[in-house]
């Protein structure tokens, strides 16, 4: 088989899931990952459709079931914390659900690291200087070791992707922002109802209260609206202040002591809400997947499905093409591109979660306490193309060669 050595940059849903399907493959992947250790932080995340499937393939999808969110009712509050609206989540997706799983972030990471232990060679604390390809393979010069040689590297490495950025170009030019930030994070464990994120809304700003069914952990969930900042995404500091600037002045319903807590939490997450779109996802011998090739935006609720898919279908292809790049590559993008651009078309969830203006919140409340919302949750399952088809079975190319 062609191209057997291959690196990974990222070790969060898409790099475990494409690491795991390329080791059953046959391929030598080496993962490495910024951070020191399996990113634990982040919100809910769906496993839906097709990426059951995927994950059912793995072995894992049990675990995924026993760790699930089980948030069963989204309520909106006032500032007195009075209830004022509510949309029952469970009946939903009892009604029209599809067996998918809410799961936390950190929880479907640790999960699919565990998958990998023992079979994929795992480097954290550790980052890429530059890349050079050539006709045979590309060299690789990181932060804190020795060169080496790979036949191919992937970009797993989320939104703000390096990878992309020595690869392809600058951020700016793939990278869209949708006019929102969030961030969310640990707090204290006393606030919020079980199994029900909590909402407070003014004009353009959102702060609640996340607790899972499963965890005893309370998390502070914010968004707010914001032309785009130009910071150091990787510099923790100037992460909080944009959250302490939009809320520290703040004294309104709970924000105050949500608002400590998330600061507080080391793992706290804050980032624009933003798409990536790219013509290609490929370039010679190195490629992308998951949040670095085609965010969708925590909008879109498709983050880990896309990543699943993809990197699926990337191992995959690989694997039918007997580890010729050129055919796997294109056939990757040819068959995935139509489900990315599809649930990169955000419906209405901004509206609902962070509407612009005080009309808005009163429609928005008015909808959430009528049986319209769960109407139309069930036309737009039914008008929404399908994705449960069965994805293929790769196996592979009848003729393959050594590299």
């Amino acid at each position: 088989m062609k191209n057997e050595r291959i690196l990974i940059s990222g070790a969060s849903i898409a790099g475990q899931t494409l690491a795991y399907w390329l080791a059953r493959h046959g391929f030598q992947p080496t993962v490495i990952e910024r951070a020191p250790r399996p990113r634990s932080g982040g919100q809910g995340v769906d496993v839906r459709d097709q990426a059951i499937q995927v994950a059912e393939r793995m072995g894992v999808m049990p675990q995924i079931r026993a760790a699930a969110a089980d948030v069963a009712e989204m309520r909106f509050v006032d500032a007195r914390d009075r209830g004022i609206a509510r949309i029952d989540m469970a009946r939903i997706g009892d009604k029209h659900g599809s067996g998918e799983v809410e799961i936390m972030r950190g929880d479907l990471v640790g999960i699919l690291h565990d998958a990998n232990t023992g079979t994929v060679e795992h480097f954290f604390g550790e980052s890429i200087r530059s890349l050079e390809q050539d006709t045979d393979g590309v060299t690789v010069t990181f932060e804190n070791r020795e060169p080496r040689r790979f036949d191919l590297v992937i970009g797993a490495d989320g939104m703000h992707s390096n990878v992309r950025s020595l690869a392809f170009g600058p951020e700016s030019r793939f990278v869209r922002h949708m006019g929102h930030y969030f961030a969310f994070g640990n707090t204290g464990s006393e606030y919020g109802q079980d199994r029900t994120m909590t909402v407070f809304n003014t004009a353009g700003t959102m702060a609640g209260v996340y607790r899972s069914g499963n965890h005893a952990q309370a998390k502070a969930y914010f968004m707010f609206r914001s032309p785009q900042r130009d910071y150091d995404h990787r510099d923790p500091a100037a992460e909080r202040r944009l959250l302490t600037d939009a809320f520290a002045d703040r004294t309104d319903w709970r924000i105050p002591e949500l608002l400590a807590g998330a600061l507080a939490d080391p793992d706290l997450y804050i980032d624009a809400l933003s798409q990536v779109r790219m013509d290609s996802w490929a370039t010679g011998r190195i490629a992308l997947v998951g949040d670095a090739a085609y965010c969708a935006s925590p909008a879109s609720g498709a983050g880990a499905e896309l990543s699943l898919i993809g990197a699926y279908r990337l191992a995959g292809e690989l694997t039918a093409a007997g580890g010729d790049h050129r055919i796997a590559f294109r056939r990757y993008e040819q068959t995935h591109r139509e489900l990315v651009e599809r649930k990169q078309k955000i419906g209405p969830n901004l509206r609902l979660m962070a509407p612009k203006t005080r009309i808005g919140i009163a429609v928005r409340n008015t909808i959430a306490r009528s049986p319209l919302l769960e109407s139309l949750a069930g036309v737009e399952r039914i008008m929404a193309p399908s994705t449960t088809a069965t994805l293929p079975e790769f196996r592979p190319a009848p003729s393959t060669t050594a590299s």
